[in-house]
């Protein structure tokens, strides 16, 4: 364990592992509330975006409190493998710190790039071992930007395992757009149909659903159109009777001063689902 704190009344983990999915160590937070004490609580998975680690939410989040009010456990992994032998490339949207939750196929990112397996298997299960006050019969999921992706892909193509989804500028169709057409070509390979499985928009047009979905954008936010494209979500929802809220929210960008305006709020939706 790489550090145990207080904050809010509970405690604020580190935790650095050996991954046998990536075959790298790998390092996650963990927020247990004060109620953990008593029992068991909710887990929220937040899947961070491109160029962070676990900790740009657990520094900037600003989650502990609202979690700590409404009982929540909050698990926050990194977004790729790391390490010297891990292999990457030059430029911020790929390689480290750029793992787009998928499990890589294409040589040589398929040595390590699994993050498809660690964030739904590998991950949950060491958690649920090592901390029993965490009822994985509740959890909820979020992310952001490359995250958002994340959680709508996991989520969508797990039904029933999460009660609550939610998502903060989102790449809703990364077989559209510039980030996704460079990560998937490299971890995924040539056929794009391959990529459909890791695509928010094709999952609900193929017949996936979700029982509910919170996302906010920022009418700031540089990547907006080119990027995000939150209306093709929205036309995808609207045509497949997806219950969706998506919130444009005026002046703000694609930073945690984003994010952390709006996650209480997330968490408190989430919250009511939960229970």
């Amino acid at each position: 364990m790489a550090s145990d704190v207080c904050s809010h009344g509970g405690r604020q983990l580190v935790i650095t592992h050996d991954s046998r999915a990536t075959g790298t160590p790998m390092t996650f937070s963990l927020f247990l509330p004060p109620q953990a004490e008593q029992g068991q609580v909710p887990l929220v998975t937040y899947l961070s975006g491109l160029t962070c680690t676990h900790a740009n939410v657990t520094d900037k989040g600003e989650y502990r409190a609202a979690c700590a009010a409404l009982g929540l456990a909050f698990l926050a992994p990194d977004t790729s493998p790391r390490g010297d032998d891990v292999h990457d490339e030059d430029g911020w949207d790929i390689g480290k710190g750029a793992g787009f939750y998928v499990d890589a196929t294409e040589a040589p990112w398929s040595a390590h790039y699994r993050m498809w397996s660690y964030v739904t298997d590998e991950l949950p299960a060491l958690v649920a071992a090592e901390f029993p006050s965490l009822d994985m019969g509740a959890q909820a999921i979020t992310g952001h930007s490359m995250g958002g992706h994340g959680a709508l892909t996991v989520a969508l193509r797990q039904p029933g395992r999460y009660r609550a989804v939610s998502a903060f500028a989102p790449i809703v169709a990364p077989s559209e757009v510039p980030w996704g057409e460079k990560a998937f070509s490299r971890y995924l390979g040539a056929d794009r149909s391959v990529w459909q499985r890791h695509d928010a928009v094709a999952l609900i047009e193929g017949g996936a659903r979700l029982p509910d979905l919170l996302v906010d954008v920022g009418t700031a936010d540089p990547f907006l159109e080119r990027e995000l494209r939150p209306e093709r979500l929205e036309q995808a929802a609207a045509a497949a009777g997806q219950k969706l809220t998506l919130r444009r929210q005026p002046g703000y960008d694609h930073s945690y001063h984003f994010i952390s305006t709006f996650m209480a709020e997330h968490l408190s939706w989430m919250a009511e689902r939960l229970r």
